[in-house]
């Protein structure tokens, strides 16, 4: 008689009382920990750590350039700051989340985006639910809640026009078959926006519409046609406005000798100078500004370039604006890391976005722009502007973990650069 074949006394690895080596455990640990860091690319983590420290040094900003207004509003020292970190506490999760999810769910929600923001921002233009700062009404009270639908139409047209553009790639070259869709159905939802009066805003969305269908491959011709045709709208819209005017002919003419300019429309302008004329090289030291002690208006959302030139110096100013610059060099790596119009598109509007609106507030600061509402991304108080402006990244982030290796093991096309992309499109449709 056979005895029974004896059980295994080797435990399966994972089951209790394993006795697998600890040196062992924490070795392959690490593996596992390194491939999951490679999977998600130096592209994913050049964003993610760039948009995390901006944030971090936008609160400390804003709690410095708050401080003094929220106390004068019988709010304390720190409301301004504690508003501004509770969006950022849901802005962040957000954006970390937003990054799992699969490019096929934004291409499938861009329409629906699109409808759903737009309707927000009727409701602002066209119904007393709209608030009005300013001159502009930009804003909407919703069950006590007041937001800024204008910020959601930026993040649906990140996924609108590379949507409608990847759907209509090989018509771009047209006018009435593939432009006109995409002019129309954004230029509907950017309209909306100036109805509220918010120029600045406008100038931003018309950034994002011409740097998508650039990044398209739209010929630099058709695209010449669009930018004059959008700098003659943006004459007779800024002139139809008597405070916009006034602006305009301050920035023009340079003068603000007068003292009833100065009491007025050089107010800002005059007194963001002194800041950072104040600031020098090493700054006054943070939280020693004197101009936000009620002689620059808007210098914890508009003005913060100016506080932030004041009380960090020309170093601060210059790290600031390199952050800037690498945030751009990460986007422009995401895209050349993909053949995916979609992806690529996307990816351009967010950085025209993001980027295009950075360099344009710190140049209204600067004095090499007219003043225009637009606050300093990811560093600016606006609940609003900085979770939305954290999807749009989360957005992108998405597109970062489709590593190389993954389109390989997918079978698609090897790395190419973007116009590198585009030319080989348009050679294969007009073969």
């Amino acid at each position: 008689m056979s005895n029974p074949p004896r059980a295994s006394s080797r435990p399966r690895a994972g089951e209790e009382g394993s006795t697998q080596d600890p040196s062992a455990r924490a070795a392959s640990a690490r593996i596992s920990l390194g491939r999951r860091l490679r999977a998600e690319g130096t592209n994913f983590y050049l964003l993610l750590g760039t948009t995390l420290f901006l944030v971090g040094f936008g609160l400390t900003m804003v709690l410095s350039s708050s401080s003094v207004e929220s106390y004068l509003d019988d709010d304390g020292f720190f409301a301004g700051f504690l508003k501004q970190a509770g969006f950022a506490l849901i802005g962040v999760p957000l954006m970390l989340v937003v990054s799992r999810f699969p490019i096929a769910l934004w291409k499938w929600l861009a329409p629906f985006a699109l409808i759903g923001a737009s309707l927000l921002q009727a409701l602002v233009v066209f119904t007393p639910l709209g608030v009005g700062t300013g001159g502009n009404t930009n804003w909407i009270n919703l069950f006590g809640i007041q937001f800024q639908p204008s910020e959601m139409i930026k993040l649906a047209l990140v996924l609108w026009i590379a949507q409608i553009v990847s759907r209509k790639e090989e018509f771009l070259s047209d006018w009435k078959t593939g432009l006109l869709p995409v002019l129309l159905t954004s230029g509907f939802a950017i309209g909306l926006v100036l109805l509220g009066n918010d120029l600045g805003t406008v100038m931003v969305m018309a950034a994002m519409l011409f740097g998508g269908l650039y990044f398209a491959g739209v010929r630099l011709r058709m695209l010449s046609i669009l930018a004059g045709a959008g700098a003659v709208l943006f004459i007779i819209v800024a002139v139809s406005s008597k405070n916009r005017l006034a602006r305009l002919t301050m920035f023009a003419d340079g003068s603000c000798d007068d003292p009833a300019k100065q009491l007025n429309e050089c107010w800002q302008t005059i007194h963001g100078d002194y800041a950072l004329a104040n600031g020098g090289i090493l700054g006054a030291g943070l939280g020693n500004s004197k101009a936000k002690w009620s002689w620059l208006p808007a210098a914890h959302n508009d003005y913060i370039f100016a506080i932030i030139g004041e009380e960090l110096g020309l170093l601060g100013a210059i790290v600031v604006l390199v952050l800037f610059v690498v945030l751009a060099v990460a986007f422009v790596r995401i895209m050349n890391s993909s053949t995916d119009t979609f992806v690529r598109v996307a990816t351009a509007t967010a950085m025209f976005w993001i980027i295009g609106q950075a360099f344009m507030n710190i140049g209204i600061v600067l004095g090499v722009f007219p003043v225009f509402g637009v606050p300093l991304p990811l560093i600016s108080a606006g609940g609003t502007a900085l979770v939305t402006t954290l999807i749009a990244i989360g957005i992108v982030l998405s597109f970062a973990r489709h590593t190389p290796e993954e389109r390989e093991a997918l079978g698609l096309p090897a790395r190419q650069g973007i116009r590198g992309a585009i030319r080989a499109r348009t050679k294969t449709s007009s073969n």
